[in-house]
């Protein structure tokens, strides 16, 4: 009786200890009864028939690094299944551009399992499956496009893969959140021939900024001495029209001296007669004085009509001498 009574217990705490299960915050465990789909274990503390009833687990492809460095992977039986978003780092593949490029490529993949019941039910593998697939449609996408596209393409390559994989992972209960490429990594020739051609756009474009900078300082300079020969004339045409205004003011203040001067001589020769005989003749001593030259104001040219001047003074006494 003793012994049955042991057995009794002993039997009731296994049942209890296989049919509780706690199940950790952002993770749930798929339970089947009889090998058929029950009902999904949520965080906290959760109840199971032992017997009745077993969690389902899993295949998941890990990735997990050895003592000498290198990576392997390996493929995991899972009874919980995690609803945190994971990231997925593809080992580096090959592909083949459009231009029959063979460039090497790694990305990572960011997805979310959002329905637990499919992510089991649904497919074998999930981890391998979403490698395979991504695998493929990046062979798809890279081949439409040209070597240089494929290096300047990121973006649009991030985009359209996310969208492929997340509409065919749908059904499998994943969300893939986002795609991206690590390292686009073409051949060694390739990379010499884009590193020379990189150089020479490089030398291109320096040759083309130091000729547009030695244009612009010819044009500055030009337009400088195009200025300053406009200020140059400008003031030059300012210096002659000042020059030419004092010649014409001075010309006038003679003119109107000269007109004063003769109008005083015509009104004190008024009285004593012929005053155009005396002005005369004080003319053709000024022409007298202009054709001189030499030290000695000697005459070198006696025009016929100098005659006249003698006479011309000769009367100018008689008329002095007649009003005594």
């Amino acid at each position: 009786m003793f012994t049955f009574l042991t057995f009794l217990i002993v039997l009731a705490i296994i049942f209890v200890v296989k049919g509780v299960i706690i199940v950790q915050q952002a993770e749930v465990v798929v339970v089947e009864r009889l090998g058929k789909f029950h009902k999904i274990l949520d965080s906290g503390f959760n109840w199971i028939i032992p017997i009745l009833d077993a969690p389902r687990a899993i295949d998941w492809k890990v990735t997990q690094r050895g003592f000498d460095g290198a990576s392997y992977t390996v493929i995991q039986k899972k009874t919980r299944i995690d609803l945190r978003e994971a990231v997925y780092d593809f080992p580096r593949q090959n592909v083949i551009t459009k231009d029959n490029v063979s460039i090497s490529i790694n990305a990572l993949l960011y997805f979310q399992i959002v329905d637990p019941k499919s992510a089991v039910y649904e497919i074998q593998n999930l981890p391998e499956a979403i490698e395979k697939l991504t695998q493929t449609n990046l062979r798809n996408l890279v081949g439409q496009l040209d070597l240089d596209e494929s290096l300047v393409s990121r973006d649009k390559i991030n985009y359209e893969l996310r969208a492929i994989l997340d509409d065919a992972t749908n059904k499998w209960g994943v969300k893939v959140n986002r795609v991206e490429l690590q390292d686009i990594i073409p051949p060694k020739d390739i990379q010499t021939a884009m590193e020379k051609q990189m150089k020479a756009e490089r030398d291109r474009r320096a040759a083309i900024l130091e000729a547009e900078g030695e244009k612009k300082s010819a044009v500055l300079k030009a337009e400088g001495e195009k200025e300053a020969a406009i200020n140059r004339a400008e003031g030059e045409k300012q210096s002659n029209i000042l020059r030419a205004e004092g010649i014409a003011q001075a010309r006038i203040l003679e003119a109107d001296g000269e007109k004063e001067a003769i109008q005083r001589i015509i009104n004190a020769l008024a009285d004593k007669g012929q005053p155009d005989k005396y002005l005369i003749a004080m003319k053709y001593l000024e022409t007298m004085k202009s054709i001189t030259s030499g030290k000695d104001n000697k005459v070198v040219y006696m025009p016929y009509e100098a005659t006249g001047i003698l006479s011309s003074v000769d009367g100018i006494k008689q008329m002095f001498d007649s009003n005594k």
